[in-house]
């Protein structure tokens, strides 16, 4: 079954489905993004995947194409205080419902990737694996994704000792090193951190 197809199937229950993916959940600083889509019956886009499949260029172009032929679409994000107050799959789930309530045109049930569910004001259908199953969250992880990387380049300029554009905020071997040189940042998700001596 196409990734389409798998859109197609759920169309049977329910009419309208909007995506729903999030991209962030794993680095040391930054927000969490999340991104909701709808597309027409007959819309099909070539080359979509889960994002994480495809590289960097890939996902750019297909970003522009996704936000052409949507029937809506949203992307929203959760703030590092959040992630703090919430925990980052409470903040996550918060840019999720932020996204489907951004969207113009309501979702009959949105198609989550993942098994759990964010308290939305449609029908929820988890789908583990989704990004690689449907074209709907597809399309969603890529609008993520890509928002978050531009979010974390305009980061990268204002802490530029952290080299945030290289690695998008996740616990590579040099973002340890720089926040041990230069210290936490106000960027930073202390509470992924408590253990940084051990690094």
């Amino acid at each position: 079954m196409t990734l389409y197809e798998f859109d197609a199937e759920a169309r049977k229950r329910y009419p309208v489905i909007c995506g729903v993916d999030e991209a962030g959940r794993g680095p040391l600083a930054g927000d969490v993004y999340a991104a909701a889509v709808i597309f027409d019956p007959d819309t099909v886009i070539d080359g979509i995947d889960d994002s994480k499949k495809l590289s960097a260029k890939r996902r750019e172009n297909l970003y522009d194409i996704i936000v052409s032929k949507a029937r809506a679409y949203c992307v929203a994000s959760a703030s590092v205080e959040e992630i703090e107050k919430l925990n980052i799959l409470g903040a996550a789930m918060l840019a999720m419902k932020r996204a489907v309530d951004g969207l113009k045109v309501p979702a009959d049930a949105a198609l989550v990737d993942g098994n759990r569910k964010p308290e939305l004001s449609c029908e929820v259908c988890t789908v583990v694996k989704g990004d690689g199953l449907s074209q709907s969250i597809a399309a969603a992880s890529i609008l993520a994704k890509v928002s978050r990387d531009r979010y974390m380049r305009e980061l990268d300029k204002l802490y530029p000792e952290y080299c945030f554009s290289k690695h998008n905020g996740y616990p590579t071997k040099l973002h340890y090193e720089l926040i041990k040189k230069y210290g936490i940042s106000p960027v930073h998700r202390k509470s992924f951190l408590k253990n940084l001596d051990e690094k």
